[in-house]
């Protein structure tokens, strides 16, 4: 029997996790909720309900909540406490202690919980993850992404770190395996909104890596770049390409003096890797599709995850200010 499932919110996002559902294998796309007058009545020839008891007397196993942040808690709350189970948009919730209420509501309820981390689902950071983990780098010295790229229309409530770092702070922490121990950062409002839209962080992992991220929603063209580097080379992952490029720490002999003498690493084999490339959000639906099955949320972002993601932005939005020096 095919598990019963719905998004509630009907923007960009809920349009995409709206058409991916229409489709997937084992789940029967019921329907979506969003109270909008400018939103149709039908989409993926499905009903569009305007009242959310309404929509949710329908009846589902899960649901995808891809409403404004500012709504998160209150909509999982209500799912919550209903039996259903959610995966969440990032941030999973506007605050650290909405997204800990949330954390523990779906836990107590014993539901699966899950975050739109879509990112992890990218297949250049699931080979990278895959790589480092066999021992491809060796140590991992650092994680430095770029994110950056024009202001899309689509967010109204949350800046930049929110938006966008969220991705970098979850996929740095899962790809290494580490966690933050510390954070600080700088922050710019260049385009005249409350929000900030550029950002330089830089941060500590538990196993001693180093972290830099350079966040902006102020340069004329998109860049999504993950460089990881470690003790016996590097991998380079754009994930808007999908593209994962191995740079191997050369082994050759240098016999030019002032150039052996330095005793850093030298360039070596460059090899770009073939991988299967499934939509990021296809792979996500069909994790969280069997972790709902299985109960099982090892393959998912959970909710503890998401709430320490904003945890961490909250910081880092907190230290953006520079201090002056006398």
């Amino acid at each position: 029997m095919a598990l019963r499932a719905g998004v509630l919110g009907l923007g960009v996002m809920g349009r995409y996790h709206s058409r991916v559902l229409s489709t997937l294998d084992g789940v029967e796309f019921v329907g979506v909720y969003d109270p909008a007058d400018s939103v149709g009545p039908t989409i993926e020839g499905r009903p569009v309900v305007k009242d959310l008891e309404q929509f949710l007397d329908l009846g589902f196993d899960y649901c995808v909540v891809a409403a404004p942040t500012v709504y998160h808690l209150d909509i999982g709350t209500q799912l919550a406490e209903r039996g259903i189970h959610a995966l969440i948009e990032k941030p999973v919730a506007s605050t650290t202690e909405a997204a800990i209420a949330l954390r523990d509501l779906f836990a107590a309820a014993g539901l699966i919980g899950g975050v739109g981390h879509i990112e992890r689902f990218n297949p250049a950071l699931q080979a990278a993850r895959v790589r480092i983990a066999d021992g491809l780098l060796g140590d991992i010295y650092q994680i430095a992404t770029r994110r950056q790229g024009p202001f899309p229309g689509r967010i109204a409530d949350v800046g930049v770190i929110k938006d966008l770092a969220s991705h970098d702070i979850d996929l740095t922490a899962w790809v290494s395996q580490q966690k933050y121990v510390s954070v600080n950062a700088r922050t710019a409002y260049r385009s005249g909104r409350e929000h900030e839209d550029m950002l330089l962080a830089i941060g500590t992992l538990s196993r001693g890596t180093i972290a830099s991220h350079t966040v902006n929603w102020l340069t004329p063209f998109k860049e999504r770049t993950t460089i990881i580097t470690g003790e016996k080379g590097a991998l380079v992952a754009d994930t808007l390409t999908a593209d994962l490029t191995h740079y191997q720490n050369g082994v050759i002999e240098n016999t030019w003096e002032q150039v052996s003498s330095f005793r850093g690493v030298t360039e070596g084999d460059v090899t770009r890797f073939a991988l299967v490339r499934k939509e990021p959000l296809l792979a996500e639906h069909e994790a969280f599709r069997d972790a709902v099955l299985s109960g099982d949320s090892s393959g998912i972002v959970t909710l503890d995850e998401g709430a320490n993601v904003v945890r961490i932005a909250e910081q880092l939005a907190l230290d953006g200010v520079a201090h002056k020096i006398s």
